[in-house]
């Protein structure tokens, strides 16, 4: 998983990075310079704790996701589009988390002007429109060539780009993301190697103050998340030992850290889950799309498990800590022999048998 953090100049995005990735990047203005700061972060997940404390293994190791502080966006893109370094950083996202600034500080200056979180969430989206609708009209252009050449590519299949482009190019055009659009599983493949930005799901990030509350915002776009963020809070928690966090926590009624709630939207959004294997030698998280059948799974942990798959060895992570180790969920009947096509449940600790 892999999610690009974008916005605005001076939202505190470097702030929110370092918060959720314990780091401790300068958040000195880039001053439009394009610029990208990568981290990869271990997904916390107390089941994974509560299976190392069962299985003792010799290595426990956690789901990882990615996140990039990727500078150089201005909300004002040129009849060009964005630059094609910066195109190319937020091409290979999964997923962005939009940084946007709600707190006040008389030292740091909004661009601006002035604090207006609906018109910079607007600025930043009209961006990533503008570059996708450069995108989709050269397309179209190429198309129209292509059909009055002839010769090429058959007919039919030129027509039924044209006829998708079109449809993209009036969303766009409405000056709606393409992420509201409903798109056949074909569409979507043929799609798929675009990169386009506004397809992107996006977590709107609204960067508070402390203490302060979030502002009531209208985002009723298709694949995407709306949450506040204490930033600076945050990035300082981050900072400290697990004991003084846990201690500061408790003295201020903080539940959870914002990373782990971050984290939990960034699985939400992109419609992830994880699957556990377990044993002496490892315990392991691994992340699949939700719906993902046993025979996609093994292919997570390995392309040899799914190619030589025969069946896998299920039970539910709840079972499996009720009952206290797989010999007892056998015993009970809880550890079954699922095919290729059973959908994987988030929390499944999953073996599978193969023989290649």
């Amino acid at each position: 998983m892999r999610l690009g953090i974008i916005g605005l100049p001076q939202c505190g995005k470097t702030t929110v990075f370092n918060a959720l990735t314990r780091g401790d990047t300068p958040t000195a203005m880039a001053g439009g310079r394009i610029e990208v700061h990568t981290a990869v972060v271990d997904v916390p997940d107390e089941r994974v704790d509560r299976l190392s404390e069962l299985f003792h293994p010799e290595k426990t190791i956690y789901a990882k996701v990615t996140y990039a502080d990727i500078a150089g966006l201005e909300g004002s893109s040129s009849k060009t589009g964005i630059s094609g370094a910066l195109l190319n950083q937020l091409t290979q996202m999964e997923g962005f988390v939009h940084v946007v600034r709600c707190f006040e500080n008389a030292s740091v200056p909004h661009p601006a002007g002035s604090v207006n979180p609906q018109r910079d969430i607007e600025a930043m989206d009209g961006e990533l429109l503008i570059n996708d609708l450069i995108a989709v009209e050269r397309k179209l252009e190429r198309l129209a060539e292509e059909r009055k050449k002839g010769g090429g590519r058959d007919r039919a299949v030129i027509e039924r780009e044209l006829v998708l482009f079109e449809k993209l190019n009036a969303v766009l055009q409405q000056g709606q993301p393409l992420r509201d659009l409903d798109l056949t599983p074909e569409e979507d493949k043929l799609l798929s190697g675009f990169g386009f930005l506004t397809r992107k799901p996006v977590l709107i990030l609204l960067n508070l103050s402390d203490g302060q509350a979030p502002p009531d915002l209208q985002y009723p776009h298709y694949k995407s998340i709306v949450a506040g963020l204490q930033g600076k809070l945050e990035m300082d928690l981050a900072q400290l030992s697990p004991e003084d966090a846990a201690m500061f926590m408790e003295e201020y009624g903080i539940q959870e850290l914002g990373l782990q709630r971050v984290i939990r939207y960034s699985y939400d959004l992109l419609g992830l889950q994880s699957f556990f294997t377990v044993g002496e030698d490892e315990v392991r998280a691994w992340t699949v799309r939700r719906g993902a059948s046993a025979h996609e799974s093994a292919g997570a942990i390995h392309t040899d498990l799914q190619k030589g798959f025969i069946r896998a060895e299920v039970v539910a992570y709840t079972d499996l800590i009720a009952l206290g180790g797989l010999s007892e969920a056998r015993s009970k009947g809880k550890l079954r022999l699922e095919g290729k096509e059973y959908v994987v449940q988030d929390g499944d600790i999953v073996h599978i048998r193969f023989n290649l």
